[in-house]
């Protein structure tokens, strides 16, 4: 199994797992050294170049809520089909996207983005009820997949009944854990989803898309401040990622805060003040943030 650096916990530790029950490796690997100067040729090559004869799976983030960087998960996608080519059915890479801080910015459909499996939280852009999110699989990926926990499903629960094994997956429902659920809140995320296509998704990501890149552009001009999110937009999206030289980012984010601007810090290794300008802010907001930061550098 082959992942990044970049990624973020819970796909670094579900592929830990998934290596000690199964006896599988997992390789992981940096797709670039300095964010702000990442190439798609690079991101894409890196990894490629990891790829054996042994490899099954690519798990990757689409964009990194660490650096803001954003993955061109077409081209990837493509590129591993390409090595899946004289493979075996069995055989075949699957690619794994984790899309939590690109659904609700970006347009592309998993689809095209040639990916098998696609995971994303919907409370973060798309702005759903927390504790949502979705999970898409290709009919090809299904094949491969097995469930790991019961699913309150009617063909698992029938061949229960009667001590059967139960057929085979017609779609993801079995995939699908059993339980009790937050039907309130996923019957509530059809509002969020319903909400962006009123807008109209396009706006949604012209929208954000322009924030960001003056919100970068701007803050780049300030001495002592260093964007580590790639400028174009094409290897970025809503998130972007600063620091200020000689101040500590929870420093700056006390500081905004009094200024009345709620930012965060990337939890990972590497601390960055995260900032993230959406459809519930202005250019106006995202001007006096600029100037905000002017005053705390």
């Amino acid at each position: 199994m082959l992942t990044t650096t970049h990624d973020f916990y819970s796909t670094h530790e579900a592929l830990r797992l998934r290596a000690e029950q199964t006896g599988a490796t997992v390789d992981q690997i940096s797709l670039y050294d300095d964010p702000s100067r990442a190439s798609a040729d690079e991101l894409v090559g890196r990894l490629i170049d990891r790829i054996t004869p042994r490899t099954r799976a690519v798990a990757v983030t689409w964009v990194h809520s660490g650096t803001g960087v954003k993955l061109p998960v077409a081209e990837l996608g493509e590129a591993i089909a390409d090595a899946n080519g004289t493979r075996r059915a069995r055989d075949r890479i699957l690619l794994c996207v984790d899309a939590v801080h690109a659904l609700g910015v970006e347009l592309e459909t998993p689809a095209e983005l040639r990916c098998d499996v696609l995971v994303s939280g919907t409370q973060k852009w798309l702005f759903g009820p927390r504790g949502t999110g979705i999970v898409w699989v290709s009919p090809e990926a299904l094949e491969r997949l097995q469930p790991v926990i019961p699913p309150f499903e009617a063909d698992s629960f029938t061949a229960w009944l009667d001590r059967a094994q139960p057929p085979r997956a017609r779609d993801a429902s079995r995939l699908t854990p059993g339980g009790y659920h937050s039907l309130e809140h996923r019957w509530a995320l059809a509002e969020a989803f319903g909400f962006h296509d009123e807008m109209g998704k396009a706006n949604v990501r012209t929208h954000t898309r322009e924030q960001a890149t003056t919100f970068k552009e701007a803050v780049a001009d300030l001495d002592g401040v260093h964007v580590a999110t790639p400028m174009s937009p094409e290897l970025s999206s809503g998130i972007v990622c600063i620091e200020i030289d000689g101040v500590q980012p929870f420093g700056v984010l006390a500081g905004l805060l009094e200024r009345g601007f709620s930012t965060g810090i990337t939890p990972y290794r590497n601390n960055y003040l995260r900032i993230g300008p959406s459809i519930v802010t202005t250019p106006d907001e995202t001007e006096a943030l600029v100037e905000a930061i002017a005053d705390l550098a």
